[in-house]
C-alpha cells in the first residue's frame, strides 16, 4: 500500500519543508490549510477550516490518508483560548478522518514550550527546567496548549488504533511567508533594515542567551525526522526532541550573521533591546525597500515575527536540547546551525524576499 500523507499547516515553515521532503521521497501528499500552498510542485492543496467540522468533511471527502502530520496552530489572546482552539483543531480533524479507517500514524509537532511553559509564562522564574531538556521531563503543573493537543492525539489513537509520534523542535529555521514563529527570516529582515538605516545589528536578547549554549532546528532536519518516526517501528508511540545536532553560543553566531550582511555586530550591553520595539515603525520603510528592490512581499508583518524572536532570545536561562533518544533509535541526520542560517539567507535573496545585494 502506498503512503498517502496529509500535511496540516502546509503553508508554514515546518509544513512546507515537510511537503517538499515527502514528495521527494515519492509520497502522495496533500496539504491542508485555510489558504493552501499553491507553490509546491505535486502538492495537492486542500482548503479547509480546522474549526469547522463540516468544512473538513467536505474538503476531505475523497482523501484517505495513511499518515497525518499536524504542524498547525492558532495564536490566541490567552492560554485558556489557546487550549480550547488548538485542542479543538486536532480533535475535529481526527474525528472527521476516523470513519475512513485509513490512518496508520499521526505525527504532532509541538516544541520546547512543553518544557518552558506557555507564552504568558515563557521560561520565567518558577518555570525554569533543567537543561538540556529531555523527553522524560514531566509536564509542568500549568495549562499548556501543547498538552491539550497531545491529549487529543492520544485519545484518538486509543479509539482508532493508529500509532503516533510527538516532535518537539527548538526554534525552527526555514523559509516561510506569513508564519507566526519565524526567527530566521525575522533576523534577515532586521539585518536588511539595519543596512538601510545605519542602525547597528544589535543583540536584542538577554545575557543568559548571549552567553549560554543553545541549539535550533533546521526545518529540513525536522521534515526528515517526522518521516523517520512515522515509518520506523521503534519510534512508534514516542515523544522526541529534534534539533540540528550541534550547539552554539549566540555571542559567536551573532557576529557570523552580521558579517553575512556586511554589518558590524553589537553584543549584549547590559540590557534587553526587544526587536518588537526596534522594528515597530519600520513597516513603511520595508515597503520602500520592497519597491526599490522589487521584492515579493512588501508587508513587514508577513515576514518578521519579532514578538516570537524576542521570546526566544530573551529567556533568562540557556536552553539546549538532548536528542540522544532519537540517536539511539537510529536517526542520524545532522546540520550545522551557521549553515542553516546562511543557506536560508541565500534562499531569501534568490526568491526576492530580501534584497540580493545585501551580502558582502
Amino acid at each position: 500500500m502506498s503512503n498517502i500523507a496529509l500535511v496540516v499547516g502546509a503553508s508554514g515553515i515546518t509544513g512546507s519543508n515537510l511537503a517538499h521532503e515527502l514528495i521527494a521521497q515519492g509520497w502522495t501528499t496533500y496539504g491542508l490549510a485555510r489558504n493552501p500552498n499553491q507553490a509546491i510542485t505535486d502538492l495537492q492543496p486542500i482548503a479547509a477550516d480546522l474549526l469547522d467540522p463540516e468544512s473538513l468533511r467536505l474538503a476531505l471527502a475523497d482523501v484517505a490518508p495513511t499518515h497525518v502530520f499536524f504542524t498547525s496552530w492558532m495564536r490566541n489572546d490567552t492560554e485558556a483560548e489557546n487550549i480550547r482552539v488548538n485542542g479543538t483543531m486536532v480533535r475535529n480533524l481526527l474525528d472527521v478522518l476516523s470513519p475512513k479507517h485509513s490512518v496508520q500514524h499521526v505525527a504532532l509537532v509541538t516544541g520546547l514550550k512543553h518544557y518552558l511553559g506557555p507564552f504568558d509564562a515563557y521560561a520565567k522564574d518558577g518555570f525554569l527546567p533543567q537543561t538540556p531538556v529531555r523527553e522524560e521531563h514531566p509536564r509542568l503543573d500549568i495549562e499548556n496548549f501543547y498538552y491539550a493537543q497531545e491529549d487529543e492525539v492520544y485519545a484518538a489513537a486509543a479509539r482508532d488504533g493508529f500509532t503516533w509520534s510527538i516532535h518537539r523542535p527548538h526554534t525552527v529555521i526555514g523559509k516561510a511567508v506569513g508564519n507566526l514563529m519565524n526567527m530566521g527570516t525575522t533576523l534577515a529582515v532586521y539585518a536588511t533594515l539595519c543596512q538601510q538605516t545605519g542602525r547597528p545589528f544589535r543583540w536584542p536578547g538577554s545575557k543568559a542567551q548571549w552567553e549560554g549554549l543553545s541549539d535550533v532546528t533546521d526545518a529540513r532536519v525536522l521534515a526528515k525526522h517526522l518521516i523517520w518516526a512515522s515509518t520506523t517501528e521503534a519510534a512508534q508511540n514516542e515523544a522526541f526532541n529534534v534539533v540540528n545536532g550541534d550547539v552554539f553560543r549566540w555571542s559567536w553566531l551573532w557576529e557570523q550573521l552580521a558579517d553575512s550582511f556586511g554589518l558590524d555586530s553589537v553584543g549584549f550591553e547590559g540590557t534587553i533591546h526587544p526587536l518588537e520595539n526596534e522594528m515597530a515603525n519600520d513597516g513603511p520603510l520595508w515597503q520602500e525597500i520592497a519597491t526599490q528592490h522589487q521584492l515579493v512581499e512588501p508587508n513587514l508583518n508577513r515576514l518578521a515575527s519579532a514578538w516570537h524572536t524576542d521570546l526566544d532570545l530573551g529567556r533568562p536561562i540557556e536552553v539546549m536540547t538532548d536528542m540522544s533518544k532519537s540517536r539511539k533509535l537510529g536517526f542520524t541526520v545532522y546540520q550545522r546551525t551557521d549553515e542553516s542560517f546562511f543557506e536560508l539567507f541565500d534562499q531569501l535573496r534568490a526568491e526576492k524576499i530580501i534584497p540580493a545585494s545585501d551580502r558582502r
